[in-house]
């Protein structure tokens, strides 16, 4: 099923990352072919992974929690998939070299026949930056070197840079993925710098709802100052595409532990009622929802293709 002319957003779905989000069990790469196989078949937009590399210390309620590495599973998700967007919510562009980062995206792009988006932000969770041997300090200023190289070579095919942090000298990225122009790039971080840095550049804005109030009315103030930094670099503010990830429970119990703050305050209610919450989202402006669902497992994948049949009537 695809998306009806009738759905006011549309409609991602994050897969689950550890065993936090599927309910004390370790997400198989099955589950993850299940999950997207229906995700198409129910009509989703798309499918969504979160790239971290390890969780533990203040980022969980519930002690360690490992995570599958972001841009492999994307790959393989690429190929089994056949019309969902595959993308990265996000990808923290100090996990890895920028120039083969932009390389290894143009191969997922390649696999999907087009279907990337690239969510790129600055990374924030220092425990994972020592487990791995990442630069933690001046992360935004390694950000602005990352994405001029990660963008040029996406967007024009090539880039001849040298600054504090990373260099590619008369770099080219060939052969190139089925876009001209690249996959759309996303921004998520809502940073006055980051806004500035990549407005005038990416596709689309995003905000991470999930830990926080899940509410339209969180909205507002956010479109403001994206807007006054649009405006700032010279862009108009409707040429923007905007996103926001929401926490869905159909219980209401959220009764698993979550990698998630405790104080989560996820959507919860018959579908009839998410599904109106979701038009609120659209009326605020919001084109994209990314869903992560409380617990992420097949039954609650099941259940939203009861609000996408609400939303496309």
């Amino acid at each position: 099923m695809k998306h009806s002319k009738n759905r006011p957003v549309k409609l991602g779905l994050i897969l689950p990352e550890s065993e936090g989000d599927l309910g004390g069990r370790t997400p198989r790469w099955n589950d993850y072919v299940e999950m997207s196989s229906l995700a198409e078949d129910i009509g989703l937009d798309s499918i969504w992974f979160v790239d971290h590399l390890l969780y533990r210390g203040e980022a969980t309620q519930v002690g360690q929690q490992g995570v599958w590495e972001c841009w492999s599973i994307l790959a393989a998700l690429a190929a089994v998939t056949k019309r969902v967007e595959i993308g990265s919510l996000v990808t923290p562009t100090s996990f890895r070299n920028p120039a083969v980062f932009a390389k290894q995206v143009d191969v997922v792009e390649e696999i999907s026949g087009g279907r990337v988006v690239l969510g790129l932000g600055a990374g924030w969770h220092s425990d994972e930056y020592q487990a791995f041997g990442l630069p933690f300090k001046m992360r935004v200023s390694r950000f602005e070197e990352a994405f001029h190289i990660i963008r040029s070579l996406l967007q024009e095919g090539s880039v001849d840079f040298e600054g504090k942090y990373y260099f590619a000298r008369d770099c080219e990225l060939a052969p190139r993925g089925p876009r001209p122009n690249g996959p759309p790039l996303m921004i998520g971080s809502s940073g006055p710098r980051m806004l500035g840095i990549t407005l005038p550049w990416v596709d689309s804005w995003n905000t991470w709802l999930c830990d926080e109030g899940n509410s339209p009315q969180d909205i507002p103030p956010l479109r403001e100052l994206v807007d006054t930094r649009c405006r700032d670099v010279g862009r108009d503010p409707a040429t923007l595409g905007r996103s926001c990830a929401i926490a869905i429970d159909p219980t209401g119990k959220r009764d698993i532990p979550l990698n998630l703050d405790a104080s989560l305050h996820a959507l919860s209610g018959p579908p009839e009622v998410v599904a109106q919450t979701i038009r609120a989202f659209a009326e605020e402006g919001i084109d994209h929802i990314q869903v992560y669902m409380v617990p992420s497992t097949i039954d609650s994948v099941e259940w939203l293709a009861q609000v996408i049949e609400i939303l496309d009537q």
